[in-house]
């Protein structure tokens, strides 16, 4: 049993991620999944609608499901279909409810009442569900036909915030501001493939193709006074300023360049390539694609939907092979969650950990084990695939960082516990590897997290060295506070801290401080290299330069007041959960200033949760130094 049990678990862990892996089953007729693959340009990357769907939903809601909250069932299967109704029914998806308001005063600004924000449930069972708080009772998600009436507020009281930094804005200014840039993005979704107006575009672009010969010729007569078809020559100056307003209220490059070129850049939006059409004489076929997709969807027609993507595909494949090969990719990791699935396998095994200090040591403490190595194996396999995807190291914004702090320091805990094998290290994995992926999660809320590099990081050489070599050195900083957290509270609160275990945990915080003082060291001249050869200057005071030196002194403090006998074991475990403050103001809080050569992943949302989470390590650094004797494990 002993062995049956752990490997039981392995197998259940491991058929819980290939779950992940294989693509569900769709219910609808149409290839949605084909047309998610389908790349665009947007914000200098090449990325699957399917990407462009997810990451706006996460913006607009801070999830990607869509559904009523009511007592309907969902309303879309997925976030591509979602996207192909913003697309070509924008009518239907107006109704869908995927803007989120939490702040009432913005609620009321809407003239959403209280009332209005209720759930109603048909259902008597899910009435009763909603009673007793397994339901929600109130609506914190809204559709754009419900806040369109107001927009012209919103809008005036977004122009009164816009000026005001954000760190002194009030909540409700705040709220105004995301809502209202969502809805421009939602604007520019709607305008990307097909003016949201229009009931059949493809009709449109039909009559505009026959219209283009006659009608750049009435066009040029009536602008050099000549004879000319007056009827013929308003309809193209009138479609003309339609498609001239397509090309400037969206940013979404969806149109592919003319045959024979290759450049990325010259990817260009549906009202772009229709202006473009004035001097070419004819519409694109991608613009054609695309709207005849939109009216085999509004006229619910799969087979023909399905074909015309079948088309569109192999047309653009001949050009764009690796991109196409790395949409799909794309889509199938959106789709598997690796991180999600991660932080699961990091719950249960922090779980088994600290049950095994009470009960059956060796079964639990290797089922954890084993559980987070497979879910570091999926971490890695997440980190290697966005790399691939980026053509980058693995570190280039703060939300690759703090998946790549995740993984270094949860790599250290599985040296210590296959060394120590006392549980101590997988609890500190799956303590590390969950915060630092819940951290990660919260970062994607902005936007898609395989962002253009920052101007500061694009070289990848030094990318590859200072950037990665630094951030091991916050990782293993970081872990070592959180094994002295495991030290204080297991010695502090339970009796479960013994000689031999005590001991250890001493011995790990020494040698993770160590090995942090060394990468973070080495990481910091690297860095001071790459600012030399980039900005002329080795080192300038920079804040985020003096957050790096900071944990580098620490570190080598905590070290010197171990060899010099100033500190004991309930010092260095103290001084070490002080390097947890040091390592996220280095982190995060440098970045919070919004000045200096690297504040590139700038973010005010984490403040507060930065706030309290340097308010935590101080109360768990007076646990540290409260007197011997109202420690449990040691009275």
């Amino acid at each position: 049993m002993k062995k049956i049990i752990p490997l039981l678990v392995l197998l259940l862990g491991a058929l819980y991620l290939g779950s992940k892996i294989v693509p569900e089953r769709s219910t609808s007729q149409f290839d949605l999944a084909a047309f998610g693959e389908l790349p665009v340009l947007l914000n200098g990357r090449l990325k699957p609608l399917d990407t462009v769907a997810r990451s706006s939903l996460m913006q607009f809601q801070g999830r990607q499901r869509v559904s009523d909250p009511a007592d309907s069932e969902p309303q879309v299967n997925s976030p591509t279909e979602w996207l192909v109704n913003v697309f070509f029914i924008s009518s239907k998806a107006d109704s869908y409810p995927v803007f989120r308001i939490d702040s009432p005063d913005l609620l009321s600004l809407l003239g959403i009442s209280e009332e209005d924000a209720k759930v109603r449930y048909a259902s008597p069972p899910k009435q009763f569900m909603a009673v007793l708080g397994f339901l929600p009772s109130t609506r914190s998600r809204f559709s754009y036909e419900k806040i369109a009436p107001k927009i012209s507020e919103l809008e005036r009281q977004a122009k009164l915030a816009n000026p005001i930094e954000s760190a002194v804005r009030t909540p409700f200014q705040n709220a105004v501001v995301q809502l209202y840039g969502s809805l421009v993005q939602y604007q520019q979704l709607k305008h990307t493939l097909a003016p949201p107006t229009t009931d059949d575009f493809l009709a449109e672009l039909l009559r505009f193709q026959k219209l283009l010969p006659t009608g750049i010729t009435a066009v040029r007569a009536k602008q050099a006074g000549q004879p000319h078809d007056t009827e013929t020559a308003q309809a193209m100056i009138e479609l003309g300023q339609r498609y001239l307003f397509m090309s400037e209220v969206t940013s979404i490059l969806a149109i592919p360049p003319v045959s024979g070129v290759i450049d990325d850049n010259a990817w260009s939006t549906t009202g772009q390539s229709l202006l473009g059409a004035f001097q070419r004489g004819s519409v694109d076929s991608s613009v054609l694609a695309y709207a005849g997709l939109g009216y085999a969807w509004r006229q619910n027609q799969p087979e023909q939907f399905n074909k015309l993507i079948e088309l569109y595909r192999s047309q653009i494949q001949k050009r764009f092979e690796l991109q196409l090969r790395k949409t799909h990719a794309e889509v199938r990791f959106n789709a598997a969650e690796p991180f999600y699935a991660s932080m699961t396998l990091y719950v249960f095994a922090f779980l088994f950990a600290i049950v095994s200090w009470l009960k059956w040591p060796e079964i639990l403490g290797r089922s954890a084990f084993y559980l987070i190595l497979i879910a570091w194996l999926a971490t890695t396999a997440g980190i290697a695939t966005r790399m691939w995807l980026e053509g980058r190291p693995p570190v280039t914004n703060l939300y690759s960082s703090a998946l790549f702090i995740g993984w270094g320091s949860v790599g250290l805990c599985l040296i210590l516990e296959a060394i120590y094998k006392n549980a101590i290290g997988s609890v500190a994995a799956g303590l590390t590897g969950f915060a630092t992926l819940l951290i990660a999660h919260h970062l994607s809320l902005t936007g898609d997290t395989l962002e253009m590099m920052r101007a500061v990081l694009d070289s990848n050489f030094w990318l590859a060295t200072h950037v990665v070599i630094v951030t091991i050195g916050y990782s293993a900083t970081f872990l070592a506070g959180f094994l002295a957290i495991i030290y204080i509270l297991r010695g502090g609160f339970t009796r479960s801290l013994d000689k031999a275990s005590a001991e250890a945990l001493v011995r790990m915080v020494y040698g993770i401080i160590c090995f942090a003082t060394l990468f973070s060291f080495v990481g910091t001249v690297l860095g001071g290299i790459w600012a030399d050869q980039s900005w002329g200057r080795f080192w300038g005071w920079d804040p985020k330069e003096n957050g790096a030196l900071i944990i580098v002194l620490w570190n080598a403090l905590i070290l010197h007041a171990r060899w010099g006998g100033l500190i004991k074991a309930r010092g260095l475990m103290a001084l070490a959960v002080f390097g947890n403050v040091v390592t996220s103001w280095s982190w995060f809080g440098t970045n919070m200033l919004g000045v200096g050569l690297h504040s590139y992943g700038f973010t005010d949302s984490a403040f507060m949760a930065l706030i309290i989470f340097v308010v935590s390590q101080l109360a768990l650094i007076a646990l540290a130094v409260r007197p011997l004797a109202k420690w449990r494990s040691f009275q």
